[in-house]
């Protein structure tokens, strides 16, 4: 079964990254800089990366807890439905028994 959904969000955030890196590189070697200019244009870099990094841990975090909300509740409608099943099928024996005691009896 084909996944119509487009890329996940751990490929974004791989591609990202991977992006970054590449353009951290790139700039170092292709940039007539010193290199106290390096380092810290590397910095702006990493701190880019990591602040990508942190909102897309929130973002999955919500996404899990979501989620997880998400299975409490079906799990929950479905024991109100099966508790609803048996209790029905409880009340029709139940009711078989009596029927059946009534014929013997009578």
């Amino acid at each position: 079964m084909a996944n119509n959904q487009g890329p996940s969000s751990a490929a974004v955030l791989l591609g990202f990254l991977s992006g970054a890196a590449l353009g951290a590189v790139a700039a170092i070697l292709l940039a007539p800089r010193t290199g106290e200019e390096s380092r810290t244009l590397l910095r702006g870099y990493a701190r880019r990366a990591e602040d990508g990094l942190r909102d897309f841990v929130g973002e999955a975090g919500e996404r899990f807890e979501g989620a997880v909300e998400e299975g409490r509740d079906f799990l929950e409608s479905k024991k109100t439905v099966l508790q609803d099943a048996f209790d029905a099928g409880r009340e029709a024996m139940r009711r078989e028994r009596e029927h059946l005691t009534k014929d013997e009896q009578g």
